[in-house]
């Protein structure tokens, strides 16, 4: 074999051919380092004396159905000029691994279509070497996301498990980049984010989130400066769950059958929006017939589709004013649910109406976190929060199908 195919089919280079094994179905090529090329790893002299050698066994990308690998005596040398003691770097695999440069690319371009435990099958080496591969992949490339760029961020979290555990995560608007993940949420759960963007300088000018007391209270504290904007579907959400709880509150008071039967099963009745009613189902008449039957319950049902309106204005003013008069007439209701409602919107309506200034929303960053739960899943979940962590800073370059 000569040096140049070593070079163009293993991707070692600077390295002499000595000979071939072969052995229970794999192949393995024993390379030496020409005397000559001995440089001293720490300050570059040649000016080195041998002190022995390691031997090391190296996987590289396979002949066919062949597993390949390379032998090679790692020298030993001793530097004159600087005194150091080191082996000679290895210039065809990285520090600390098994394996070559030109297998590791391999693995990480199979990757793209195969899960870890196809790519680790069909390469014949252990699970834990892809998941590693990948691992210092994106380590490399997305562990320390740049944020002197970012002006307009998005702020949520998500459940990754059951029992309340949860990630919280930091979207770059702009580029739909996740730039933070941390664990569990709320404001503790941003603290290594806020100290990495004080060092970065970056100039937030608006920020999406919910109207969790905890985040507004973080994004106060920290970016004084930032407009706070409170996301149309957190509102609408939030609004949706109180209109639940009267119909059910309401349900519980009827004493009469026939009216409880009308209201049982009318909940997603209430919450879809009248253009997606099916009428083959008779879902707008089950609907009507509900709300005829109950005024409370019809006076909740109107405001909340009157309460998107508020998105849809052509100004600040007009989405103010309607605001502002949705307001009294919900404390005029009588309602209690309702009445509680518009306090939280008169507390949070600096927030709701800065949409004009900034129309922003976390309607992107839900869409990431319907990725991630969908990369969680196709993987049967991760044992290693750091390689799930890289995974999600990483997943905005998904351009194929998410796998494990």
């Amino acid at each position: 074999m000569s040096t140049s195919l070593l070079y163009h089919a293993f991707g070692v280079r600077g390295y002499r051919y000595v000979k071939t094994d072969y052995s229970q179905g794999e192949v393995t090529f024993t390379i030496e380092q020409p005397r000559k090329s001995f440089r001293c790893p720490v300050c570059g002299s040649d000016n080195v004396i041998g002190r022995g050698r390691t031997v090391r066994r190296f996987r590289t990308v396979s002949v066919g159905a062949k597993a390949v690998y390379l032998t090679f005596a790692v020298p030993r040398v001793e530097c004159r000029d600087c005194g150091a003691l080191r082996q000679l770097a290895i210039r065809f695999a990285d520090r600390r691994v098994s394996y070559t440069k030109s297998f590791q690319r391999y693995a990480l371009e199979l990757s793209k279509y195969m899960t870890i435990k196809d790519v680790a099958r069909h390469l014949r080496v252990s699970w834990d070497v892809i998941k590693e591969i990948q691992k210092g992949d994106l380590q490399r490339r997305f562990g320390k996301p740049k944020l002197k760029h970012l002006r307009q961020i998005a702020i949520d979290e998500i459940s990754t498990s059951k029992g309340h555990v949860y990630l919280t995560i930091v979207l770059d608007l702009e580029s739909g980049a996740v730039v933070h993940v941390g664990r569990g949420k709320g404001g503790d759960a941003l603290e290594d984010f806020w100290i990495r963007l004080r060092r970065s300088r970056a100039q937030i000018q608006a920020v999406a989130t919910d109207m969790s007391p905890a985040y507004i209270d973080a994004v106060s504290t920290h970016l004084p400066n930032a407009t706070l904007v409170f996301d149309r579907f957190h509102v609408i959400k939030l609004y949706n769950d109180k209109l639940s709880e009267l119909r059910r509150a309401l349900y519980h008071q009827l004493k009469d059958t026939t009216q409880k039967n009308v209201l049982k099963g009318v909940r997603w009745l209430l919450l879809k929006r009248p253009e997606h009613l099916d009428p083959t189902r008779n879902e707008p008449q089950r609907l009507e017939e509900a709300l005829r039957l109950n005024e409370p319950l019809a006076t909740a049902y109107y405001l909340k589709e009157e309460l998107n309106e508020i998105w849809e204005q052509d100004d600040e003013e007009s989405a103010q004013a309607l605001l502002m008069e949705w307001i009294s007439y919900a404390e005029s209701t009588g309602i209690r649910m309702l009445q509680d409602f518009a306090r939280t919107l008169r507390l949070h309506a600096l927030g709701i109406l800065a949409y004009y200034a900034y129309p922003i929303s976390t309607g992107p960053l839900e869409g990431t976190n319907n990725k991630i739960k969908t990369m969680k899943r196709q993987a049967y979940g991760f044992r290693d929060h750091e390689f799930f962590r890289l995974k999600i800073l990483g997943i905005h370059r998904t351009k194929y199908a998410l796998v494990g």
